[in-house]
């Protein structure tokens, strides 16, 4: 006979309590890396995205998420777009969160008083 006989085994104690407490303040510290590694800078880089695309103006050289870069010729408030120049006479309009980055900034006007 090549097969053994298998024999049960004593049911040992209730290992479902302590093992769920015995991994509590690992899977605590897993989150906490976790957050702090992972899900707070992309808030941060969110929140960064989104005053840099409130704070776009007329004049302002951008760099779209898809590699065009041009010039701001028109800022739409309400509908969220923008119109990019992105050669002599060529416009295009543009999601405003497809901003990637900023190149270079226009001055507001000075007040003149």
């Amino acid at each position: 006979m090549l097969i053994s006989p298998a024999y049960a085994q004593a049911a040992g104690a209730n290992p479902g309590a302590g093992a769920l407490l015995s991994q509590l303040p690992f899977l605590l510290l897993l989150f906490g890396i976790m957050y702090f590694f992972l899900i707070r800078p992309q808030q941060k880089k969110m929140k960064e995205h989104r005053a840099m695309v409130a704070a776009l103006r007329r004049g302002d050289q951008v760099i779209t998420q898809g590699g065009i870069i041009g010039k701001i010729s028109k800022v739409k408030d309400g509908d969220g777009e923008i119109e990019v120049e992105i050669a002599d006479g060529v416009k295009v309009r543009v999601v405003r969160s497809s901003i990637a980055q900023v190149v270079s900034k226009t001055e507001p006007a000075a007040n003149s008083n």
